[in-house]
């Protein structure tokens, strides 16, 4: 078992192995919350889906044979025209797949007050689709939602490619983000940049108003399901990750894992 070669984010998992890691994320997340908010609060991983639009169209064949341009004509039967005369029924020339959205699970952490269950704080972990096209905007819908509300909203972006969270100001230069909006700040939020040479923060996570903020450390979060799930294992670190980096960041991560230990 070994470590992330990295001190914060792991760019690796921003690529296939982002559901596994969205998902045991959101897990490890609840499971540290729980035992600061005990017995007031019930702090659960919730599944929901978003509809996710391909960026670009692409259409391939569904099959590997070779149709020809030009049909040929397969009489099954002798139907008549209206004119009386037969009509040849052909087949197709071509089948191909069209381009459909579909919906993609993605996964969010409640909490909520035992008596009422009504919700306090919600802690979104951004995923692909909810960062681009009408899973982008479907996700804006839902954020409103959570900000007219007297919810607290924890949004959690670990996520290099897609588009931010709409703010006034443009946001400072860095791969990853946090934002916190607390009920009684809004519309001011919390920001905290992080750089890829950072380890993730401790946040806070604010509750009720006669309750005290509880802490919530990403990078232990992060560093626990790396290690449970062992990712140095399931991670391939002699090829670019998914996500390229960029011209900057690129050779810092080459000389990181030049460096990294052969994993036992």
């Amino acid at each position: 078992m070994m470590p992330s070669p990295f001190p914060g984010m792991d760019p690796y998992l921003e690529g296939s192995e982002w559901t596994s890691f969205h998902a045991e994320f959101a897990v490890e997340i609840a499971r540290q919350l729980r035992p600061l908010t005990r017995p007031r609060y019930i702090v659960l991983p919730v599944k929901r889906f978003v509809t996710d639009s391909p960026e670009e169209l692409s259409i391939t064949a569904r099959s590997p044979n070779v149709y020809p341009d030009v049909g040929i004509a397969k009489i099954s039967s002798y139907p008549m025209s209206s004119q009386g005369s037969p009509v040849a029924i052909l087949d197709a020339p071509l089948q191909m797949e069209t381009v459909m959205a579909e919906r993609v699970p993605y996964f969010a952490v409640e909490i909520r007050d035992v008596e009422e269950r009504a919700l306090v704080t919600l802690i979104e972990i951004l995923s692909p689709a909810n960062k681009h096209g009408k899973g982008y905007e479907e996700y804006l819908a839902k954020r409103q939602r959570i900000l007219l509300s007297t919810a607290h909203l924890l949004e959690i972006d670990l996520l290099r490619k897609g588009q931010r969270v709409p703010m006034r100001q443009p946001l400072p230069s860095a791969p990853y983000f946090v934002f916190l909006s607390r009920y009684e700040k809004r519309p001011i939020s919390d920001v905290w940049p992080i750089a890829l040479d950072q380890p993730l923060p401790v946040v806070t996570v604010p509750l009720l108003p006669d309750d005290k903020d509880v802490t919530l450390d990403l990078q232990l979060a992060l560093n626990t399901i790396y290690d449970s799930v062992g990712y140095d294992l399931v991670l391939n670190y002699t090829k670019p990750p998914d996500i390229p980096l960029d011209e900057q960041a690129a050779p810092w991560a080459a000389t990181l894992l030049e460096n990294r230990p052969n994993p036992q």
